[in-house]
C-alpha cells in the first residue's frame, strides 16, 4: 500500500465525505443537492477528492453473515525475522488467503495482527494449518475468535 499525504479539506469536502460514506450511490445530482452546490462545482470537488485519493474507490458492504461467512478471528503472527526481506515475503503470501479481509504490521509482541472471517471452527483450522502455518518465516500463530461485534464503523470522523 503506498503512503498518502493528509489533503487539507474544507467544510463542504468534509460535508461531501461524509455523505457518500453514508451512501456510496448516491447521484451527483443527490450529493450537490446535499452539500448546497451546483452540480458542475459538486463533481470538480468529487473529482479533486479522488485524484488525491482521499476516495481511493467505491465499493459495496457485503454482510458477512448473509455470504456463510459469520466468524471473524483476530490472529497475531510473529516471524522469525523483521529483516524486510520477510516483512515482504510474508505479506506477498499473506495476500494469497481469501480468508484474510486485513493485515496489519504491527509494534509489540507479535509482527502482524490479521482478521480473517471464516464459516465455522472447521474453515478456521483449515486456514490455520495450511496456509498461516505453512508460509515460510512463521514462528508462531494465535488466533482469537470474536463472540460478538460491538462497534463496526465503515464512515470516518471526518
Amino acid at each position: 500500500m503506498k503512503t498518502v499525504s493528509a489533503v487539507a479539506l474544507d467544510d463542504t469536502d468534509r460535508k461531501m465525505i461524509r455523505a457518500l460514506q453514508g451512501d456510496g450511490r448516491m447521484t451527483n445530482a443527490d450529493l450537490a443537492r446535499t452539500v448546497n452546490l451546483s452540480e458542475s462545482a459538486c463533481l470538480r470537488r468529487l473529482r479533486a477528492l479522488e485524484a488525491a485519493e482521499v476516495i481511493s474507490r467505491y465499493a459495496a458492504i457485503i454482510n458477512e453473515r448473509a455470504v456463510g461467512l459469520p466468524i471473524s478471528v483476530f490472529v497475531t503472527v510473529t516471524l522469525s525475522s523483521q529483516a524486510e526481506a520477510s516483512l515482504t515475503a510474508f505479506e506477498t503470501a499473506i495476500s494469497t488467503v481469501p480468508e484474510v479481509v486485513e493485515c496489519y504490521l504491527m509494534t509489540g509482541g507479535s509482527d502482524y495482527l490479521l482478521r480473517l472471517v471464516v464459516r465455522d471452527v472447521d474453515d478456521l483450522e483449515r486456514v490455520h494449518s495450511r496456509e498461516l502455518t505453512r508460509i515460510p518465516g512463521v514462528t508462531r500463530v494465535s488466533s482469537s475468535v470474536a463472540m460478538r461485534t460491538v462497534v463496526k464503523r465503515g464512515a470516518l470522523p471526518v
